[in-house]
């Protein structure tokens, strides 16, 4: 199967979020107050279209083995968490919609962040977590870092989560046709980063849009 393509499109796609965020730096940096251990993206609950999540499963095979323990330690917290919260969601009968929001200020710790808060992947760390700390849009809504100086109500540049969640969307769907897979609904699936490091991923056993109900796949609607 060939997918090297795929791949250094992905790499283009992580060069555009990095280039946003230098650029925006470069013009508001008493608002950027990213810095070494600070965390407060490393809490943030998001998931991984298949090809990202490939690429982090990856690097993280690469690791020691004590690095990988202690981070799948945490991810068995994580996964805990996550439960809990999802159940709480069922309980209340929110809309999806309604599901998305509360999904989006829940914090919970990344199984990558270590006890000396740092992440132990940060070269490979996906799109979200390199731009979470500029303006973004993401599904028509507006976000910032609640620790970042953007103020609310004036004007800044934003970064398009919605058009790089497009592009993941649709190089996962080009990877499923390459391995052959008919159902192509499961590009649309979003793993959490607990289900990536702890499952190895087979492309070809990859999770249909059916199994959106499993506590790790965070949401099944194709962007």
């Amino acid at each position: 199967m060939k997918v090297k393509h795929l791949y250094k499109c992905y790499d283009y796609l992580v060069d555009a979020a990095d280039r946003a965020f230098q650029k925006i730096e470069e013009e508001y940096g008493e608002c950027v107050k990213c810095d070494i251990h600070c965390t407060d993206c490393c809490h943030a609950v998001f998931g991984l279209f298949l090809i990202e999540a490939l690429h982090l499963q990856k690097h993280f095979q690469r690791l020691a083995n004590k690095e990988k323990k202690a981070a799948l330690l945490r991810a068995e917290h994580f996964d805990q968490q996550l439960q809990a919260f999802q159940e709480k969601i069922v309980k209340a009968n929110h809309s999806p919609e309604g599901k998305d929001s509360l999904l989006g200020s829940e914090r919970i710790r990344c199984p990558l962040l270590s006890d000396e808060l740092e992440c132990i992947l940060y070269p490979y760390r996906p799109i979200t977590c390199r731009v979470y700390g500029i303006p973004s849009t993401i599904q028509g809504r507006s976000r910032v870092c609640g620790q970042s100086g953007f103020q609310s109500g004036r004007p800044y540049p934003t970064f398009k989560l919605d058009e790089i969640n497009r592009e993941l969307y649709l190089l996962s769907r080009k990877l499923l046709q390459e391995a052959g897979r008919s159902d192509l609904a499961s590009a649309s699936l979003l793993l959490s980063v607990s289900e990536v490091i702890r499952n190895p991923l087979d492309i070809y056993k990859f999770p249909s849009a059916s199994d959106a109900s499993s506590p790790t796949v965070l949401r099944s609607n194709a962007p």
